[in-house]
């Protein structure tokens, strides 16, 4: 029989369990954000061909910057794809002249970000270059709403999904009731369905310039429908316990998908920020707001959200396994209750019993 410990041991334990919720929120949350830091920032030089003064002066450019820059140097027909494809953040566009013009590329369409730090950069090159009022052209440009939606659609999503399967959970496990395969889907559908709602009506009451088409809708019902399936798939796996994997996957949205990899600590890039489902969710949905849809992100989020959608719901729809007895087990009912009656005179106490107790014609041994 377990005891409960004692009331000063219980408070030792329960400090310690705090200190250590407390580490973990630490790690995923602030320690991302306090260790942020310029490190092989992709950006370019683009110069005519041809022209060999400003190829001089671009290769120069490029042998800076340190560890910092990671610079390409380009042609500007070459740069506009590179930065249409977010291979870049950046460029700066060196024109023939006496002197030579200065002009400053960035993209709206790019993690906000990443674009802060190559204009910075990139107008303190000009600087050093003698074109300290280099004009800053944007493609793609955003408005404050543009930035913070993509990654606030994705969080949304998210909470949505974990809300709903949480309480799903709790009132079918306090209630008795057995969720059958047509509750889970139902569920799953349910939740995409009034999330990717949720989401568009936002979007149209930040910034009725948004684009709600049917790319962008598409793309938000299939991540709501990923989250839904993997959350299913964790809470039907490990029940309420799977919270303790949920909501720390949430807090990471934040801090670590809404910066880009080049400024995050390597430790947090390689263990958090390569495999988060929002990196994927947040950076093809700002291509699909902001006016690049055949970037490579939007196709691979597209390929990771589908893949998650299919698994998840390949572990919330699986039939349930047959008994150890060899016969078929029950099928989940749906949403009724679970019997726990008897069966009639052999489910009663003491049946068993007196039936072992019977001999032969009826007579009851002695």
């Amino acid at each position: 029989m377990s005891r409960t410990p004692h009331p000063s041991l219980l408070g030792v334990i329960m400090g310690l369990a705090g200190a250590l919720v407390a580490v973990v929120i630490g790690l995923l949350t602030f320690g991302a954000q306090a260790t942020v830091h310029p490190d092989e920032v992709p950006l370019a030089v683009a110069v005519p061909a041809g022209v060999p003064p400003l190829q001089a002066a671009a290769e120069r450019i490029a042998g800076q910057g340190g560890d910092l820059v990671s610079w390409r140097v380009t042609t500007p027909e070459a740069a506009r794809d590179l930065l249409e494809d977010k291979e870049i953040y950046g460029f700066l566009d060196l024109a023939p002249g006496n002197p030579p013009t200065v002009g400053i590329v960035v993209s709206g369409a790019v993690n906000p970000q990443g674009t802060q730090v190559a204009q910075q950069v990139l107008t303190e090159v000009s600087r050093a270059l003698g074109q300290g009022g280099a004009e800053v052209r944007m493609v793609h440009p955003a408005s404050a709403a543009g930035r913070v939606a993509p990654l606030a659609g994705s969080a949304l999503l998210w909470i949505a999904g974990m809300i709903g399967t949480l309480f799903f959970g709790l009132v079918t496990t306090r209630r008795g009731i057995r969720a059958g395969v047509t509750s889970r889907a139902v569920l799953a559908v349910s939740v995409t369905l009034a999330g990717t709602a949720v989401v568009a009506g936002f979007f149209a009451l930040w910034d009725d310039t948004l684009p709600l088409s049917a790319g962008v809708l598409g793309f938000l019902l299939l991540t709501g429908l990923a989250f839904a399936a993997v959350q299913g798939a964790l809470f039907r796996l490990l029940r309420l316990r799977a919270m303790a994997i949920v909501a720390p996957l949430y807090l990471i949205a934040p801090a670590v998908a809404g910066t880009v990899p080049e400024l995050l600590h390597p430790a947090y890039r390689a263990l958090l920020w390569s495999w988060s489902p929002f990196r994927f969710s947040t950076e093809a949905l700002r291509g699909l707001l902001l006016g690049t849809p055949s970037a490579p992100d939007v196709r691979t989020g597209v390929l990771v959200l589908s893949v998650m959608a299919v698994v998840g719901l390949a572990v919330v729809l699986v039939p349930p396994r047959r008994s150890t007895a060899g016969e078929e087990a029950q099928p989940d009912p749906a949403d009724r209750v679970v019997p726990v009656g008897v069966d009639q005179a052999d489910g009663l106490p003491g049946a068993e019993r007196e039936l072992t107790g019977e001999h032969g014609n009826g007579r009851v041994r002695r």
